[in-house]
């Protein structure tokens, strides 16, 4: 598959856990974009890097895009979040762990466990990163909103 149908793919199973998350359809577009895009970064990483860091990168892009798509439209950041994480999430690494526990192969279990262990904590520390940098950072985006809603006479000083 080339990147362009993975993000393709990406994003619309990002859009399609965000029905079953109950995010209203006008920010399926904006979840679609953010799940794409970190599952571009991560596919492009790990090429160069490991699996947990190529996780951190993808998690550090897809929280700093749903923080400014948050401030930007006015609503929590959660509406992006936890859909746009949803391809970086290890499912299939805990999946083959218990299936290597199931098999009685403890050395792959422990293997593909412990990766997942790492890739989570990766995903974890990543959103804790951009969730430590202050509010203001994302202003700009709401700024860029307001001067267009001027431009259009919806908002008056």
């Amino acid at each position: 598959m080339t990147a362009i149908s993975e993000m393709a793919v990406a994003a619309l199973g990002t859009v399609a856990f965000a029905l079953l998350f109950g995010v209203p359809a006008l920010y399926y577009p904006y979840c679609g974009f953010i799940g794409g895009t970190g599952w571009l970064v991560y596919s492009m990483l790990v090429k160069q890097l490991s699996e947990p860091a190529a996780a951190l990168f993808a998690t550090i892009a897809v929280i700093l895009i749903s923080r400014t798509f948050a401030v930007r439209k006015h609503c929590p950041v959660t509406i992006f979040l936890v859909s746009g994480i949803f391809p970086l999430v290890p499912g299939a690494l805990v999946y083959w762990t218990a299936y290597y526990i199931v098999t009685d192969n403890t050395a792959l279990a422990a293997h593909t466990g412990f990766l997942a262990l790492k890739v989570a904590v990766a995903i974890v520390l990543g959103i804790v990163f951009v969730f430590e940098l202050p509010q203001g950072f994302f202003r700009f985006a709401a700024k860029k909103d307001r001067r267009a809603s001027e431009k259009k006479g919806k908002i008056k000083r």
